[in-house]
């Protein structure tokens, strides 16, 4: 099988490249699919050069998360049969035309969407659950500021937020990006992310600032964000792509009565396994419904990955870039 395979750690991902690899055979508790399509992220190019917090024994192969078939089961597996439509995530392995998973890992896949989108909703729109659900409680008619609105994740957000009938302010850096968001999910206003969108926020609450902001840039954004949230406002922490891991002083928080809140999907599941799985099941019936819309900026043969990810690196991305073995 063609597989992306990290054979050493070094920059621009000179140590990865397509082989052939034998298809593997699944243990027990374990299935092999038949990748339909692999999204890319973040954590895939951070991977290639170790400077990702999981750092999986080298060689491996990359890729988080994807949409297949089953293929074959292992022993001791029930409730999946060959043919079944799934979509799942793993540590690594997704982007080869085989993976195998533990059976838990995998979900049936929503009916509304293709291979390619149903590879590119599950953890942007868990992230964008556990924040806006979970962790603000957001309510209709409430106002959020999604900054990096046009990645995969703040696309999402941005997605679901209307869903759940808030007014969603969306800040993105570039024109491209800005008109991208306003074609694609029409939300109340679309905002340049540069510094004094404060002033704007202010003006389109009518002075009261933002109920939630989603933050995943940090940095000046985060500091800025301070200044325009609303009173009992809810700060949501989710990354840090500026570069930068600001700092707040207690005494804005106390004075404006707002909170600040990190957001971490993955882990909120693991530490309530029931609650993790009610997200799960919420946004699967979303898709099912066809109430969220996944966007794919762009779908690549897995030949074509150093683009995938080079545009990814160019932040040129709305959506989610997926690749296809």
């Amino acid at each position: 099988m063609r597989a992306l395979q990290v054979r050493e750690l070094l920059p621009d991902h000179a140590g990865a490249g397509l082989v052939d690899l034998p298809v593997p055979e699944p243990g027990p508790g374990e299935v092999r699919v038949r990748v339909g399509a692999a999204a890319v992220n973040f954590p895939d190019l951070l991977m290639t050069r170790g400077a990702y917090q999981l750092k999986p024994e080298l060689p491996f192969v990359s890729g988080l998360e994807f949409s297949g078939e089953v293929d074959a089961i292992g022993p001791g597996v029930t409730g999946w049969r060959a043919g079944d439509a799934v979509v799942g995530g793993n540590r690594f392995g997704a982007m080869a035309e085989y993976c195998i998973v533990p059976a838990g890992a995998l979900r049936r896949k929503p009916a509304a969407l293709g291979w390619e989108e149903a590879a590119a909703y599950p953890a942007a729109y868990l992230t964008a659950w556990v924040a806006l659900v979970r962790c603000a409680r957001v309510e209709p008619g409430e106002w959020v500021l999604v900054h990096g609105a046009a990645g995969g994740v703040g696309l999402a957000t941005v997605d679901l937020a209307r869903t759940l009938g808030a007014r969603v302010i969306a800040a993105a850096s570039s024109a491209g990006k800005r008109a991208a968001l306003a074609e694609l999910y029409a939300p109340e206003a679309v905002i340049d992310a540069a510094p004094g969108f404060r002033e704007t926020v202010k003006d389109l609450t009518g002075g009261r600032g933002a109920d939630v902001i989603f933050d995943p840039v940090g940095g000046d954004v985060f500091d800025e964000s301070t200044r325009c949230i609303a009173f009992g406002g809810r700060l949501l922490v989710v990354g840090f792509a500026s570069g930068r891991i600001p700092e707040v002083s207690v005494n804005m928080p106390l004075i404006k009565g707002f909170s600040v809140v990190g957001v971490r999907a993955g882990e909120y599941g693991r530490r309530f396994p029931d609650r993790g799985a009610e997200n799960l099941a919420a946004i699967d019936a979303l898709a099912a419904a066809g109430k969220i819309r996944p966007h794919v900026h762009a779908a690549l043969d897995l030949a074509d990955w150093r683009e995938g990810f080079a545009m990814l690196e160019r932040r040129e991305v709305v959506g989610k870039v997926v690749l296809k073995p």
